[in-house]
């Protein structure tokens, strides 16, 4: 099947690498960056098709990330994360789905998840407050959605913890500039955000159980597999697929630099054994990583389509999967970056950027190995693992 987006994106090529090093410098996306993201379709990939989106398989969404990160770090991030907010959405009350995409299909919509603030029960919803990290692409983003916790009348989390993903406007929530500096994925102007006593309505809430557990999307009355398929799936799908995508960047750029490069002791790289050795393993290791990521998305899709249930157990090695292969994508960018000499550590050297990027990109919760490697190999021992943090992230 031909991927639409991903043909576009290959034709504005050389205009998103060129925006690279101007992403770095704003600590945001540039304007232009974000128009082509917006030209491309890639945020409405996987949103509702009454509201402008293609309702694309998820793989494809995870190939034109691949293809973006590859050509500028940042750039595919911002499209990796804020690509996956319309699938979720999609979940949502059709009034706030309304409200956001009714006048423009092209309104993008940020984050985080993570549980930082605390949501007070009042008539008709909920007070909310809290402080946000990593906000990706915010600067271009009109709404956002936030993570927070169920709260009780004094705004104490209530006990067991209720996670819930709340829905706010532009308007309800402070950008805090200069909150995002960083070593890498600079451009992806990841910036904190604040909000303080906003008001939000019932209707803009979700239960992050009901997301994870795939009541949401059967609640909404969802048919298209690709929203069928596991949150665990589907909300680190641009997150990996990113940080593939960027180790797929560095392998074109140490090619095309090794290419008639002449190392300090006078043999040309191309005449090396060993560092060609080491460029094959390298090229391998990140196709192998593609491979398995585009593989789990697409045997998650056939699985959903089939009606057939997704075991936690499944879910777990999905995870495990998704975890390797970032960090295989990464260890094998090592493997190349010391060998690309000196100068690949000069700022107009673009290696190094990517080498950065994808660092940062690894560092991502979603690719914390230790809790996901534990509950995975105790699934495949049939023992069943405890409740509580350690499955959250599945």
């Amino acid at each position: 099947m031909t991927n639409r987006v991903l043909d576009t994106i290959m034709e504005r090529a050389e205009e998103i690498r060129e925006l690279g090093p101007v992403n770095e410098r704003l600590g945001r996306l540039d304007d232009k960056a974000a128009k082509v993201l917006r030209d491309s379709g890639v945020i409405r990939m996987l949103q509702p098709e009454a509201h402008g989106g293609m309702e694309a398989h998820p793989r494809e969404f995870a190939e034109a990330v691949m293809g973006i990160a590859a050509l500028d770090g940042s750039t595919g991030w911002v499209a990796g994360i804020v690509g996956l907010h319309p699938w979720e959405m999609a979940m949502a009350d059709p009034k706030v789905q309304e409200e956001i995409w009714g006048g423009d299909p092209d309104t993008w919509i940020a984050s985080p998840y993570a549980p930082m603030g605390v949501a007070r029960p009042v008539d008709g919803g909920y007070v909310f407050s809290g402080r946000w990290q990593f906000s990706s692409g915010t600067d271009h983003c009109d709404w956002i959605f936030l993570g927070g916790l169920l709260g009780d009348e004094d705004g104490r989390p209530v006990e067991p913890f209720q996670g819930l993903h709340l829905v706010l406007p532009r308007s309800d929530y402070e950008i805090v500039e200069g909150s995002w500096e960083v070593a890498g994925l600079k451009g992806t102007g990841s910036k904190d955000v604040i909000v303080r006593d906003a008001f939000v309505p019932d209707y803009r809430v979700l239960r992050f159980a009901k997301v994870v557990d795939g009541t949401a999307p059967r609640e909404a009355g969802l048919t298209n597999p690709t929203y069928l398929v596991p949150f665990s799936c589907a909300f680190p799908l641009g997150i990996t697929s990113a940080v593939i995508g960027m180790a797929e960047g560095v392998l074109a750029h140490h090619m095309a630099y090794q290419r008639d490069r002449v190392q300090i002791v006078g043999t040309r790289v191309k005449d090396d054994p060993y560092v060609l050795y080491a460029m094959s393993e390298a090229a391998e290791e990140i196709a192998a990583s593609r491979t398995r990521l585009l593989d789990f998305a697409s045997r998650m899709y056939d699985k959903a389509a089939a009606g057939e249930e997704i075991s936690f157990g499944e879910r777990a090695a999905g995870r495990r999967l998704q975890v390797r292969s970032a960090w295989r994508a990464a260890r094998a960018v090592n493997e190349l970056v010391i060998r690309s000499g000196g100068n690949a550590m000069r700022v107009d050297n673009p290696i190094q950027r990517f080498w950065r990027d994808v660092h940062v990109g690894l560092a991502h919760a979603i690719h914390v190995p230790g809790a996901v490697y534990h509950v995975s190999a105790l699934t495949d021992l049939d023992i069943e693992p405890p409740e509580g943090p350690m499955r959250s992230m599945i």
